[in-house]
């Protein structure tokens, strides 16, 4: 099948309102005050003391997943093909805080589904939100736009901390919850109405139906194999991201506890630093990326990865306490420059006709890697019997692979405007 040209190319010099700009980093607040409030920290305890089994917890993330999975590049083709992504913005949105605000409240099995329901929206949205970015910015404030929603962002891990610590004690994980959605959902509101999209290029796209949504899984991937920026690109991202998620998603806490032996009030305290030194990274990072590309960025922060992850594996091996500060500080500013890097990256390889479709595969890369990270993780430790920092130190491995993936995928990153006929062909 093939698809037409653009039909559509806006000038250089357009600059995006600044309300259209604010509302767009505002959501990623929001959507982290969800990822670490829900996800991470308050329902996976509420889950364990309402009798909740580690099983059940992996059962309902692995449900959500594969539904993400399987609807990322059809919810990105379909916003393609209307040129209205702000449109799934909304209603991916309020799926997930309608599943968060009555969590806790019917009991064990009603809460998992609905967690997975919210964690399904939630991912989704993702999908519409990070295909907004060139709508946001130029071409020259594309990687601080980017930066400054990642940096933003990770405010929002210190209002679900502190919503948890003013309402926990006193009402209870159902009011944590409800706090948190009404949260999710003032922060997401200016995005609803103020983010304003500029036209694309939607000319020759077919029109995506919910029947065509299996076709639509295949096709993404086969369109992207045509282009090879592209391709590449999403297999360098499942395997950096294999590592990231699988640090951030329990395991090097775990690591801290157990090999470091730190205490719950020092890895709290870790925890803390690696948010101040995340929110700094993202922030500087979008400077660095609109100075040197996305390319240059993304790559030196895997050479920064790399070497956290060595000196982890060096204390916990070694009983050297003293350089987990360093780990934090580490950890927190990659994650920073990570983010703030990777979405600005795949703007610029990606055919502005598909962007959406394309932003659908790099979600479902993200996601895909949640879940294979941790499965790697236990067969070392729990099947093997080999100990965590072998475990934490094959997460490199990933890392150095990406690195090598990466090589040869040129971002191009001052010589395209996005929305101009990309330089890359396909059929």
């Amino acid at each position: 099948m093939s698809y037409g040209p653009p039909v559509a190319t806006l000038s250089p010099n357009h600059t995006p309102p600044r309300r259209s700009v604010a509302s767009w980093v505002t959501y990623d607040l929001a959507n982290t005050v969800f990822a670490l409030g829900v996800g991470s920290l308050y329902f996976p305890t509420w889950m364990n003391e309402a009798g909740g089994s580690d099983t059940n917890l992996a059962v309902a993330l692995n449900i959500a997943m594969v539904v993400v999975i399987f609807l990322s590049p059809w919810i990105g083709a379909v916003g393609d093909y209307t040129g209205k992504r702000v449109r799934l913005l909304i209603p991916t949105t309020l799926v997930a805080i309608t599943g968060t605000f009555f969590l806790g409240s019917v009991g064990l099995y009603p809460s998992l589904a609905l967690f997975s329901v919210a964690i399904i929206g939630f991912n989704l949205g993702g999908v519409p939100y990070d295909a907004l970015l060139p709508d946001v910015s130029t071409p020259a404030t594309r990687g601080r736009v980017s930066g400054l929603g990642v940096g933003i962002g990770y405010l929002g891990s210190a209002i679900a901390l502190v919503i948890g610590a003013l309402l926990l004690d006193d009402f209870g994980y159902p009011a944590v919850f409800k706090a948190i959605a009404v949260a999710f959902l003032l922060f997401a509101l200016p995005s609803f109405f103020w983010i304003e999209e500029r036209p694309r290029p939607t000319a020759g796209i077919p029109r995506p139906t919910v029947g065509s949504i299996p076709r639509q899984f295949v096709g993404a991937w086969k369109r992207a194999r045509s282009f090879p920026q592209v391709a590449r690109f999403l297999v360098g991202r499942f395997l950096y991201t294999d590592a990231i998620n699988t640090m951030i998603g329990g395991f090097l806490a775990i690591y801290a506890k157990e090999d470091l032996k730190l205490t719950d009030a020092e890895i709290r305290s870790l925890l803390g630093i690696s948010i101040v030194f995340s929110i700094a990274g993202g922030i500087g990072g979008g400077r660095l990326v609109d100075r040197f590309g996305p390319r240059r960025v993304l790559h030196s922060t895997l050479y920064l990865w790399v070497t956290t992850i060595v000196i982890a594996v060096a204390a916990g091996s070694n009983g050297l306490v003293y350089l987990a500060p360093y780990i934090g500080i580490g950890a927190g500013i990659a994650l920073g420059l990570t983010w703030s890097s990777d979405r600005v990256y795949m703007t610029a390889i990606a055919p502005p006709q598909h962007l959406g479709e394309f932003y659908g595969l790099y979600a479902m890369v993200g996601r895909f890697a949640t879940l294979l990270g941790p499965l790697v993780w236990a067969i070392q430790v729990d099947r093997f019997g080999w100990p965590r920092a072998t475990a934490l130190g094959s997460l490199a491995l990933f890392v150095v692979a990406a690195r090598v993936v990466l090589h040869k995928v040129d971002d191009g990153f001052s010589l395209r405007e996005p929305f101009s006929t990309p330089a890359a062909s396909g059929s």
